[in-house]
């Protein structure tokens, strides 16, 4: 299995928008970290260290970004570059599919209000384990980095 560096997006991928954190994420980032991988999170409304904390995160993950709005993969670029982030992302996992296409990831479903039957997270994880293991995984949620 090939470790990876994953960084998740906050709103509407593990946070709802009432602040409420998605089923299974904590569970999901517990096994991700078991299994060798790094966690990141980022978003676009700046570093967040106080949800990440407040939601029992802060463990879990190798640090909290700001994420870019546009230009995703020369502003990524330049942040390794300037060390704003530790590394380019092997994969992305949000809910806004073109930062998904031009670094490549997983794209969710967004999540906006508190469902116990929501099941993203387990998708998430299994498109992971499928990647890591086989470099590649069927679900369709799955893009590849444009080119």
């Amino acid at each position: 299995m090939r470790p990876l560096h994953i960084f998740f997006d906050m709103d509407y991928t593990i946070l709802g928008m009432d602040g409420s954190l998605r089923p299974g994420v904590q569970e999901v980032f517990q096994r991700l970290r078991q299994d060798g991988h790094t966690i990141h999170i980022w978003s676009g409304m700046g570093v967040r260290w106080g949800e990440v904390r407040s939601n029992g995160l802060a463990n879990l993950v190798a640090g909290v970004y700001e994420k870019p709005l546009q230009d995703y993969r020369l502003a990524v670029q330049r942040m390794v570059e300037r060390g704003e982030i530790p590394r380019f992302p092997d994969l992305v996992v949000d809910d806004y599919p073109e930062i998904v296409s031009a670094l490549g990831g997983i794209v969710v479903r967004p999540y906006f209000w508190p469902n116990p039957n929501d099941r993203e997270m387990e998708r998430v994880y299994q498109i992971i384990c499928d990647l890591s293991t086989n470099g590649h995984s069927p679900d369709q949620a799955f893009r590849r980095p444009a080119t």
